[in-house]
């Protein structure tokens, strides 16, 4: 009983959140103290996407194949940010670790300038393109007439993605997750409860269908960017931004696109080889992609809790590395890359088992269900490798070693994947059963690369 009460005890202190030193406080704690946190953001995001397609699905599989293309196509712009919180959560934590927490102030205030300007040319480009993105990955006329207006609204909103995603990178290096986690709830449980309001309306207010979805999104995750900047110019925490970092350096803003190209590289390459797959997947028809869309959101519920548990493996190994604490880095990874072998496993199982009840949870027409618990069932296959690869790439990342994965990306993904799911699908006539085959097979090969890599402890060189 004392345990359990111990556990709990943790778990609260990790949700309320409290100032660590995490180079010196116990690994098993500190990884609970991290990743309690960066699990519930991540949750709230899992939780998001499946709700989203739960809405949108009640508008049929024209809206779905919509927001299935346009989300793949999004996925380009995640990776902008993806790479930079990247490179926040890298330059951050090491800057922790040598507790030079003004530097890291600094360093915060460049991210926001860098990524801002890169959020709005990303976001004009794209909003302005956007009818032709949709033909382009193979859009039928009906679903670019339907759908133009939520891609618009939603590529025009990306400075809100953008900034919800490099803040809270820049949250997690300075062992705060527990503010990047409050921001992607309220993000989220805004975005939530506008959902079925401004799609399908409420009392005497008219809804606006698909373009409810999207507005619904924008403004959840501009609230949520609020929040955040809140607490960076507050004062009130050792990361702060005060008014001598409020000078644009273009030696750091150099040094943050060196670190976050990588992020970005590998993060583009993975949604590249995303985008060829959905693709292919077109050529089969609307409901294939409509099943295909309905297992990656389900999919994606599962790993991104995993890769919140992987994130606590980024900031302890950013952090430790400043304190000259490479051993305690590594164990940190393996203690943690253990944790998440054993979530993905229990995942595997309740996929075999009840994939097919999960699909049918955000449709009822049976082709859509039959594509997507299929590749519910067989992309699982691979989970448990996907759960010790997420923690490798994290490590890599929290080191400031961005390369890395973005090599193992192009080879993998792009010179492997995508002439594999090619092969079995369109030359062998697998269909979508091929590419589904070629994810779980690809992904798990990616993990096991990355773990022979780490091994070969290059990362502990790093400066960043």
């Amino acid at each position: 009983m004392s345990n359990l009460q111990g556990s709990l005890r943790l778990i609260w202190s990790a949700v309320k959140g409290k100032e660590q030193d995490y180079t010196t406080l116990g690994i098993r704690k500190s990884i609970v103290l991290l990743a309690v946190p960066m699990i519930l953001e991540m949750v709230m995001e899992s939780l998001f996407a499946v709700v989203d397609i739960f809405f949108v699905g009640k508008l049929g599989a024209t809206a779905v194949a919509a927001v299935g293309l346009t989300e793949t196509v999004l996925m380009l712009i995640y990776s902008v940010g993806m790479g930079i919180s990247i490179a926040a959560t890298a330059m951050v934590s090491r800057r922790f670790g040598e507790k030079n927490y003004h530097q890291a102030g600094n360093i915060t205030f460049q991210l926001l300038v860098t990524g801002s300007i890169l959020a709005l040319l990303l976001g004009v480009v794209a909003t302005y393109y956007a009818a032709e993105i949709l033909a382009l990955m193979g859009a039928a006329p009906d679903v670019i007439a339907y759908g133009l207006r939520y891609t618009q609204i939603i590529y025009a909103g990306n400075l809100a993605i953008i900034l919800l995603f490099l803040i809270n990178g820049v949250f997690r290096g300075a062992g705060r997750p527990h503010l990047a986690m409050r921001a992607l709830w309220l993000a989220n449980g805004v975005n939530i409860i506008l959902d079925p309001i401004l799609i399908f309306g409420i009392g005497s207010l008219n809804g606006l269908g698909l373009e409810g979805a999207a507005w619904a999104t924008t403004i959840g995750r501009s609230i949520g960017v609020v929040y955040q900047l809140y607490h960076l110019f507050n004062g009130k925490h050792l990361l702060k931004i005060v008014r001598a970092n409020l000078v644009i350096s273009f030696s750091v803003i150099r040094r943050i696109l060196q670190v976050a190209s990588g992020g970005m590289g590998q993060y583009l390459i993975d949604s590249a080889s995303w985008i060829f797959l959905t693709r292919i997947i077109a050529e089969f028809g609307s409901n294939a992609l409509a099943g295909y869309t309905i297992a990656f959101r389900i999919i994606v519920f599962a790993l991104l809790p995993a890769w919140g548990l992987s994130s606590a493996a980024a900031t302890l190994v950013g952090q430790n590395l400043g304190a000259q604490k490479a051993r305690r880095a590594e164990l940190a990874v393996w203690l943690t890359a253990r944790y998440n072998v054993i979530f993905m496993a229990v995942v595997t199982l309740i996929f075999l088992l009840f994939g097919e009840h999960l699909a049918g949870f955000f449709t009822s027409e049976p082709e859509v269900i039959s594509v997507a618990s299929e590749a519910l069932k067989i992309i699982t296959l691979g989970y448990v490798f996907f759960g010790l690869g997420m923690v490798m790439v994290q490590a890599f990342n929290g080191a400031g070693d961005t390369r890395t994965p973005s090599l193992i990306n192009i080879v993998v993904l792009w010179m492997i994947e995508i002439p594999l799911a090619y092969l079995l699908a369109i030359t062998l006539d697998f269909a979508g059963t091929g590419i589904f085959l070629a994810i779980a097979c690809c992904h798990s090969f990616h993990a096991l690369v990355s773990w022979w890599l780490f091994r070969q402890g290059n990362w502990k060189k790093v400066k960043v």
